[in-house]
Order: C-alpha cells, then structure tokens, then sequence
C-alpha cells in the first residue's frame, strides 16, 4: 500500500476510535484531527515512508519545529496527546510494531486562574430594567439559565423546549462524550425562562418542527456565534469594563458556589467534569479571591507606615 493510502488508513482508524470507542465530543475530535493531519504532513515532508519508520526523534523534532513557530506550550502539550493517542492505537491495529510516543512526557503548562465576575458584576448584567421585544425577553431567560447551571455554551444552545423542567426546576443536558447529567436551576431563571415562552419564543414564530429552546430572529435554533453576540453587546450596554467570554458565566456559577459553602463533588457534577481534578481550579480561584478581599478589608492587612 502506498504511502498516501497508508497513511490515510491510519487517520481513519484513528477518527473511527475516538468517535466510536472514546465517545470524545466533536470538538475534541476535530481538534485531534487537525493535530493528526499536521502530524502526518510533517512525516511526509520527512520522507518517512511507513509508520513502523517512526522514531522517537522524530516525534521530537516535530515538537521542537513547533516551539520554533511559536506554538503556545498548551497547543504543544495537546499535540503530544494527540499523538500519543495516535501512536498507541497505530500499535494496537498493527499498523507498526512498536510506539515511538511511548516515553513522549506532555510538557507542564501553565495553568491561568479562569475569569470571573463579581456577584455585583453578575446582577448588573441579568438586570433587565425593561423586558419590551421578543429578543429582550429571549436573552434574559439564556443569560439567567446560564448563570443559574453553570452550561457550557454548546449546551445552552443545543437545548430544546422540553428539555427544561419549569415546575421541578431542572434541566437535562448532553455534555462532552454525549453523557446527560440533570442539573438544579433557581427561581429566577425558571421565572425568566417562563416569560421567555410566554412573551418570546412564540413571536420569533418558530420554524417547522424546531424544538429548540433559545431562536434567533429567523426562528431557527441559535448559533455560539449568535450567543456570544448578543453577550458582548449586553456587557458593553451595561458598562461591564472586563471581556465577558460565554465561559466566564459558566466559571463565575462555579466559583460562587463554591465560595458560599458547595462541596466540590457537587460542583463536579453539575458542571459534568469526568475528572474532579478539572473542577479543584476553582477552589484556588475562590482562595485567591478570599486573598484579595482580605487584604482589601481587613484594618490590620497591611503595615503601618
């Protein structure tokens, strides 16, 4: 088999098992897609003619073109996942007789506490003054329901009108490996949710059998570009100075509970991280901001000059 072929072969599999086997998001797989791809172009260019060629400095040589074209260390690190993942199934189908990515260490990265907002900064963005248009409506209930369950984004978005338990106060949805989790959400947003499909979904005239919950303007499901939108425009309208990412939504409802007393196994969870590692950057986050209240408040906090 030529090596074109060969190496085409190679990606497929690899694409077939983290979708099938690994279950990754589609996020994820395309990410590892584009890493594999440039991976295998660079042993191309290489003149390594079969992936049982592939040696250990090789794959360091890759690394270090990389740093060279000033990849960040993080983007560096996931490529080292991505080909260690891809190395190891090579093996595992016998597309080569050993792994070269086997003793492949991920370098550290820096790991940059997430933004938040303040509890104020949060109330003067879900402060809606007068609620008069279909979209007015609309965006109050998603900034409220965001905040409210802490959703990533895409989850937002892809949420569908029965989706939302309004009497319960819960909602359901898909996260990252297509695995539901049901998370808790407050009065407000069940208030603000339940004005929305009385007073907005209806008059953006939904199309032909959609069902989801949030619409743009045309009456079709809302897009992450749509959202972040209409978040950057509602930031700036409310004089919020600092970059309001649709994340920093997710990463306020997170450290708020964790700083007003939640376990972090309960924020685990309706966060929907595998890991609970993921989740324990946010108690460094509410340390750190305890940290910065203190020395802000407390009478004794600094020396006297």
């Amino acid at each position: 088999m030529e090596k074109e072929k060969l190496f085409e072969k190679a990606l497929r599999d690899f694409i077939n098992y983290i979708t099938v086997e690994k279950g990754l998001s589609q996020n994820t797989i395309d990410s590892y897609r584009r890493d594999i791809i440039k991976y295998l172009n660079y042993l191309q260019d290489s003149e390594i003619k079969s992936l049982d060629n592939i040696k250990r400095e090789v794959i360091s040589n890759y690394l270090n073109s990389l740093r060279k074209k000033r990849y960040s260390s993080t983007t560096v690190a996931r490529m080292v996942t991505s080909i260690r993942s891809f190395s190891k199934l090579l093996l595992r189908e016998g597309h080569c007789t050993h792994n070269p990515a086997s003793h492949i260490k991920i370098p550290s990265t820096k790991k940059n506490l997430p933004k938040i907002l303040s509890i104020a900064e949060v109330n003067l963005l879900l402060d809606f003054k007068d609620l008069i248009t279909p979209l007015d409506f609309r965006n109050k209930a998603m900034l409220e329901l965001m905040y409210a369950s802490g959703v990533r984004v895409s989850e937002l978005i892809s949420l569908n009108v029965g989706d939302v338990d309004l009497e319960d106060g819960f909602l359901r949805c898909i996260g990252k490996g297509s695995k539901e989790r049901i998370v808790p959400i407050g009065e407000n947003s069940i208030s603000s949710v339940k004005e929305y499909l009385k007073h907005g979904r209806l008059k953006l005239k939904p199309a032909f059998r959609e069902y989801a919950l949030f619409l743009n303007f045309r009456g079709k499901r809302l897009t992450r570009q749509g959202f972040w939108k209409i978040l950057r425009k509602r930031a700036k309208q409310v004089g919020l100075e600092k970059k309001v990412a649709p994340h920093v939504l997710r990463h306020s409802f997170a450290t708020h509970l964790i700083e007003n007393g939640a376990g972090i196994r309960a924020v685990q969870e309706m966060l929907g991280h595998s890991d609970i590692s993921t989740t324990q950057i946010y108690t460094h986050l509410s340390q750190s901001y305890l940290k910065k209240i203190y020395y802000e408040l407390h009478p004794r906090a600094h020396l006297e000059r």
